[in-house]
């Protein structure tokens, strides 16, 4: 059976991820953001790592088996190193709370927002991960 490929004209995008998505989380990994690769994470090869194209925009990946990532990179350790996690909102979230950013300050933060458009809370949410990341650190 042969993929069909996501089409930017025709498609919703299943994924908030942009090339500011993207470029922001590989801040928080730089600054040093926790995580171990698994079952349920959003990826972005910016660096072509994966032989194979992705099912999504801008050579995002989702880890739905684990194996096939060991197989290509050999190791946990070795899909951290070459791979940029991209946490999705629900992950953003649980990441504040245990960096201990307080939920009525994500709440304040995200109402304070007008409406914009899909995605921006979730950049929001990684802005605010990144001043605990560079506070911590700095």
């Amino acid at each position: 059976m042969r993929a069909t490929p996501f089409n930017h004209e025709t498609d919703l995008p299943p994924i908030p991820f942009d090339e500011t998505h993207c470029r922001l989380a590989a801040k928080l990994k730089e600054a040093g953001l926790p995580w171990k690769p698994h079952v349920g994470c959003f990826v972005w090869d910016r660096d072509e790592h994966i032989p194979v194209p992705s099912p999504f925009p801008g050579r995002i990946y989702f880890i739905l088996n684990l194996h096939r990532f060991l197989e290509i990179f050999g190791s946990v350790e070795q899909v951290a190193d070459c791979l940029v996690w991209l946490p999705t909102w629900h992950q953003a979230r649980l990441l504040c709370s245990s960096l201990g950013v307080h939920d009525r300050d994500v709440t304040d933060m995200l109402c304070s927002e007008k409406p914009s458009e899909a995605g921006k809370d979730l950049l929001a949410l990684y802005e605010t991960l990144l001043n605990v990341l560079v506070d911590e650190t700095g």
